[in-house]
């Protein structure tokens, strides 16, 4: 995919770390300008021309606007844009505060819906043909009993997808998104760590393989591409399979607690 971006320029929501920067990572060396985007205090540097540091979830919509507005104002002709800034917050539900459930939704799905808008108006007022990938998860179709609240906010970005492609494709932008199953990230990976747990998500994965951030960033490249011109509306699952596989049969004398041992 070198240079299937030449001559675009993109932004990336939430871009300084795991998934989101290998997205931009990926953008970039397929030939787009990029401007990243993370919290205050994120990793990989303090904030410059092409680095934004902004809590999307401070002041929503205002918040949001005010970043689409700095996008603008550096990158005017950008074309392309990546909404990665999400959290995972959950706790088992008869336990979780609302305040827990509405930063999740916040971040997850109320800044999604904020900044696709205004990226929208930009492009439409200037004949832009914008094209967008928004992250979501393997979580938006397969829950867990702790994920309350991810796994609402997740479904809710799978459907966002699907409504905001039918209503922006009439003015020639392209929403699409990607689902990531289980990937090694920063907060991941003290659950990967354990030996047992890694085996047991391995095994639930046709492939069995649970891979770092990168294995994203082909499919946005891909999304964000000409090949992908007649694609709208679509949630491409990158998860080994995991989200077409019934429960795996337990090979004979697997225990999960004993595995690796």
């Amino acid at each position: 995919m070198t240079q299937a971006l030449a001559g675009h320029h993109a932004f990336v929501a939430g871009s300084t770390r795991g998934i989101g920067a290998a997205m931009a990572d990926a953008i970039e060396v397929a030939g787009a300008t990029m401007i990243r985007h993370g919290l205050p205090g994120s990793e990989n540097g303090g904030e410059d021309s092409r680095r934004l540091l902004i809590d999307l979830s401070d002041n929503l919509p205002d918040s949001v606007r005010g970043l689409a507005a700095q996008v603008f104002l550096l990158q005017p002709e950008t074309d392309l844009l990546v909404c990665n800034a999400g959290v995972c917050l959950d706790v088992p539900f008869l336990e979780m505060e609302f305040e827990v459930f509405q930063r999740t939704m916040d971040i997850n799905v109320a800044s999604h819906f904020v900044l696709v808008q205004e990226f929208a108006r930009h492009w439409t007022a200037r004949g832009i043909p914008g094209r967008v990938v928004l992250t979501g998860s393997i979580n938006g179709r397969l829950s867990e009993p702790v994920h309350v609240a991810y796994d609402t906010s997740k479904g809710a970005v799978e459907a966002l997808v699907r409504s905001l492609s039918v209503s922006l494709a009439p003015m020639g932008v392209r929403v699409n998104g990607v689902a990531p199953g289980l990937l090694r990230t920063p907060l991941t990976e003290p659950e990967l760590r354990g030996t047992a747990f890694r085996r047991w998500m391995e095994l639930h994965t046709p492939n069995g393989r649970v891979p770092g951030p990168e294995a994203c960033a082909g499919a946005t490249v891909f999304l964000l591409g000409d090949a992908a011109e007649h694609i709208h509306g679509q949630m491409l699952f990158v998860d080994g399979g995991m989200s077409v596989w019934q429960q795996p049969d337990v090979p004979d004398g697997w225990i999960p607690e004993q595995a690796g041992r």
